[in-house]
């Protein structure tokens, strides 16, 4: 790669009251190290180091809404409550005094348990329908009352972002989670105005919580939405099996106030629909773009020979080239592009890119989920 082809990674970004050096933001990951819901100086630094390293954009790992079952292990960060809010606010201090830009990702897990741990909440799950995948119970259907809670809890973690000074704030909205069950028909049999036969009219629920967060943030903060079509539940499941489906699942959302569309897939080089514009085609980030007009953030397995999903397996990965990313960003496939564990296992990789100073980049092992380095 040389400093020419590496200028699209690196040219400013500019949406509303957002400003980044460069396009590259560091993807939301669960870590798991905020005992009580509250993240301390570890968490702080661990973010610091980051920006330091000349992230464009860190998104903050999951961190939970003022619901009773909002998050499924003990050592998710709240994003809530004094204590909680005073941890986030030395996070954001100390992320802009090294330079950096960051949002919280709000989050709500559904009915979904961790696949790690044998922690349940106090409360029973909660989600659309009572269900965690297609025909598999658990946990409470939602009533109105907890789904009107649920839509200002988002709004008040919103509001929550702007007031201690982060630059941006994303929803998640992805991965088979609450937002993503009411998309999903699977898990979604809802018969009143939050369910429905099509995609258009499960998306209700998103529309509510993103219309709560604008209304919190006003019209000039930017808002950011992780959505997939995969689940952790079935990773061949589909929201939008042609482009008229994601359209229909995808500009309500922006009309609602999206601003940003943070489009998840697993591996960023495959194409969302090669029946139509062949193996190379747009990816899921690139079609989002396309039927919407608004900026997207592509991610999945970027820089790394590996399967981020291969990680719960042990497996680990090494540096890989980013020709074909460039290209695609060359071309204006997407705005920005989400780096997930290379940049978890070093908080150089940045630098190193720009640099030129390959040689020195790290391998990724399972090992370094288990530290907050």
């Amino acid at each position: 790669m040389t400093n020419t082809q590496l200028d699209v990674l690196f040219k400013p970004f500019q949406l509303k009251t957002l400003n980044l050096k460069n396009r590259i933001v560091m993807a939301p990951m669960t870590r798991s190290f905020s005992p009580e819901g509250v993240p301390g100086a570890n968490v702080a630094e661990y973010y610091k180091r980051r920006a330091a390293g000349q992230v464009g954009l860190i998104l903050s790992e999951g961190t939970v809404i003022d619901r009773p079952s909002s998050r499924n292990d003990p050592g998710i960060p709240f994003f809530h409550g004094e204590a909680a809010l005073a941890g986030w606010k030395k996070v954001i201090d100390g992320v802009h005094e090294a330079g950096g830009k960051m949002a919280p990702q709000i989050w709500h897990v559904g009915s979904v348990p961790n696949p790690f741990t044998e922690w349940t909440p106090d409360t029973p799950a909660e989600s659309p329908s009572g269900l965690v995948a297609p025909d598999k119970p658990r946990g409470n259907t939602m009533t109105d009352e907890d789904i009107a809670d649920t839509i200002a809890a988002f709004g008040r973690a919103a509001a929550n972002s702007k007031r201690l000074g982060f630059d941006t704030v994303e929803i998640h909205g992805a991965h088979g989670y609450l937002l993503d069950q009411f998309f999903w028909e699977g898990t979604n049999k809802r018969t009143d105005r939050f369910g429905g036969s099509t995609i258009r009219e499960r998306s209700r629920f998103a529309i509510e919580v993103i219309k709560s967060v604008r209304a919190a943030v006003g019209p000039d903060y930017p808002i950011i939405i992780r959505l997939s079509q995969w689940k952790q539940q079935d990773y061949a499941a589909r929201l939008a099996n042609t482009p008229d489906d994601m359209a229909d699942w995808l500009v309500p959302l922006v009309d609602a106030g999206a601003d940003i569309l943070h489009c998840s897939q697993r591996r960023f080089w495959e194409a969302e629909y090669p029946q139509i514009d062949g193996e190379n085609g747009l990816n899921f980030a690139g079609w989002a773009k396309k039927l919407t007009g608004a900026a997207t953030i592509s991610v999945g397995s970027v820089g790394l020979s590996g399967d981020f999903l291969g990680t719960f397996g042990g497996e680990s990965s090494s540096p890989v080239g980013l020709d074909n990313l460039l290209e695609r960003m060359e071309r204006d496939e997407f705005d920005l592009i989400a780096i997930g564990r290379a940049i978890l296992s070093d908080p150089e990789w940045v630098t190193k890119i720009r640099t030129g100073n390959t040689d020195s980049l790290k391998d990724f092992s399972a090992q370094a989920l288990g530290e907050l380095y």
